[in-house]
């Protein structure tokens, strides 16, 4: 890894658009489907997809009549996104802790671990944090995807991933492959919360929280949380 460079990049890069063949990016419908009615999305709204990958969100909402701007800190999955982009979509690389928005857009969405619960350093999910809700306008809203804690603890104990009480960071090593089917042994670091701490961020970085629920992959809905499901799903706004 060079100087300077996140440590998802390297894995980015590897992966390509193999990113797309794992079962958790397939739920890509389903979630969109949910979001629409939660955040009440509607065609011409301005959408920021911060973390967007290969851009699997942003497309369908395009294809949905929203106007998207991705952004990622991996090259290659902008290229990637920019490649197949549908009309209203459109993609840079950015890093998420800088933000160069101030009230631009109606939704932020940041969701599959999309840069918020990639950043190891103390207070980097709190610039995250922070400068999606920077970019939203008054009134706009937030979904926001972050691994729970509780589930972390609970079932990854003999799954070979070692989880850090004092940070909250997950930290695994798994075989990714790449397009060619190349496998190649990573590490994955990923910020883990509770509801709780989730609702602390939202509320210093000047957002309100409307709900929490346990979601996970293919499965968004608006269940109570509970130490059963891998992710938990926020809808906040900007007062």
């Amino acid at each position: 890894m060079s100087e300077g460079q996140h440590w998802f990049e390297p894995v980015a890069d590897h992966l390509g658009a193999a990113y797309l063949r794992y079962s958790f990016t397939k739920g890509t419908r389903q979630e969109v489907d949910f979001l629409m009615g939660a955040l009440d999305l509607h065609p011409g709204m301005r959408v920021l997809d911060v973390g967007c990958g290969p851009g699997r969100h942003a497309h369908e909402l395009a294809r949905r009549g929203l106007v998207v701007h991705g952004i990622d800190i991996s090259q290659r999955f902008v290229d990637l996104a920019t490649e197949h982009a549908p009309p209203g979509a459109t993609f840079q690389r950015m890093d998420a802790r800088n933000l160069a928005f101030e009230g631009t857009f109606d939704i932020v969405i940041c969701l599959c671990q999309g840069a918020f619960g990639l950043m190891t350093a103390n207070g980097d999910d709190e610039l995250v944090l922070s400068a999606m809700g920077r970019a939203l306008r008054r009134g706009g809203r937030l979904a926001l995807s972050a691994f729970s804690a509780y589930f972390v603890v609970k079932y990854f104990d003999d799954q070979g991933a070692v989880f850090d009480a004092a940070t909250g960071v997950n930290h695994e090593h798994t075989e990714v492959k790449s397009e060619s089917g190349e496998s190649k042994i990573v590490d994955l670091w990923t910020g883990c919360y509770t509801p709780r701490e989730l609702r602390v961020l939202c509320r210093v970085a000047g957002l309100t929280v409307d709900s929490i629920a346990s979601v996970e992959p293919g499965a968004y809905g608006a269940g109570v949380p509970t130490v059963e499901s891998p992710e938990f799903l926020v809808i906040a706004r900007r007062p």
